[in-house]
C-alpha cells in the first residue's frame, strides 16, 4: 500500500488518514508490543497516513497500559475500552465505527498474517474496484508458513462448509483475522450488524452480499500462534449457533438491511 507523505509528517497529521487500521484485544500484554511497533515500522517506510486503533476487550491484564506506554514511541496510535468483555465482533464493530480512515484494515493483535499482506489485499480491490478483500488460509495453502494442529484444522474446514452450505457464501476461509475494507460501502454493513463474538465475520459478509458489494477473497501468508484464543469446543459451539441465527435472519429478511 503506498501513501503520500510520511506517516509521522506534517501532511499526514492534517488530513483524514487513508488507512485506519483496527486491533480487537484481550489478554494481549506479552504479544501486542511487537505487533504494533511492526505495523508502525511498516507505515513509516512506505509513507502510509494511518492510525492504529486498539480496541481492549475488557482485558484482565494490562494490556491497555502497555499499549498506551507505547503513545509516545506510536504517535498515530489509539485506544478504546469496552465496558467488560464484550467480543471479538463487538470489538471490531466499535473500532470500525470509530476509526477514521478511507479503508479499514481489520488484524489480529498476534500478527499472525504480516502486515506486508496488507498489499494485496489493496492490489485486488484496487484492481476489481471493489468494496472488500479479505485474507485466506484456503485459495492456496503454500501461502501457510505455519498451520494449526490437526483438530484446529479439522474443525476449521468443517466450520467453512457449514458456512458455505447453510448461507451460501462462495468464500474458502471467512475466518481469516486480516481484513480490508472500502469505509463507505462498509460503514452501513457494520452499523447494521449484530454478532458480537467470533463469527461477526460471516454475518458482515452475508449484509454485504445484500447491499450488493463485492468482496474478493486473497491468499495471504499465515503462520499459526500457538496461543490462540478460540476455544474448540465451547467457542465453536457459540459460532455454529451465530452462523443459524444469521443466516436464518438474512433468509426471512430480517438482517436490518435495506
Amino acid at each position: 500500500m503506498n501513501g503520500g507523505a510520511p506517516a509521522g509528517s506534517e501532511a499526514a497529521r492534517t488530513r483524514p488518514p487513508e488507512l485506519s487500521i483496527v486491533i480487537p484485544a484481550y489478554n494481549e500484554s506479552q504479544r501486542i508490543i511487537p505487533t504494533l511497533r511492526a505495523i508502525h515500522h511498516f507505515l513509516q517506510q512506505n509513507g502510509v497516513p494511518a492510525e492504529i486503533l486498539v480496541v481492549d476487550d475488557g482485558s484482565r491484564d494490562d494490556t491497555l497500559q502497555v499499549v498506551e506506554a507505547l503513545r509516545a514511541e506510536i504517535p498515530n496510535l489509539r485506544t478504546l475500552q469496552n465496558p467488560g468483555n464484550r467480543g471479538k465482533g463487538y470489538s471490531i464493530r466499535r473500532g470500525f465505527l470509530e476509526s477514521a480512515g478511507r479503508r479499514v484494515l481489520l488484524t489480529d493483535a498476534d500478527l499472525s498474517t504480516p502486515i506486508e499482506e496488507i498489499d494485496r489485499l489493496d492490489i485486488a480491490m484496487n484492481r476489481g474496484a471493489l468494496g472488500g478483500a479479505i485474507g485466506s488460509r484456503a485459495v492456496d495453502r503454500s501461502t501457510v508458513e505455519l498451520p494449526q494442529g490437526w483438530l484446529r484444522r479439522t474443525m476449521g474446514k468443517t466450520f467453512n462448509q457449514l458456512v458455505r452450505l447453510l448461507t451460501g457464501l462462495p468464500y474458502k476461509d471467512t475466518q481469516c483475522g486480516f481484513k480490508l475494507f472500502d469505509r463507505a460501502a462498509f460503514d452501513p454493513v457494520f452499523r447494521a450488524a449484530r454478532v458480537d463474538r467470533f463469527s461477526y465475520d460471516v454475518e458482515v459478509l452475508i449484509l454485504a452480499r445484500r447491499r450488493g458489494i463485492t468482496v474478493a477473497e486473497v491468499p495471504v501468508l499465515w503462520r499459526n500462534s500457538p496461543q490462540s484464543k478460540v476455544g474448540i469446543v465451547r467457542d465453536s459451539t457459540r459460532m455454529l449457533w451465530d452462523i443459524v441465527w444469521v443466516s436464518t435472519r438474512d433468509r426471512f429478511g430480517r438482517s436490518g438491511m435495506k
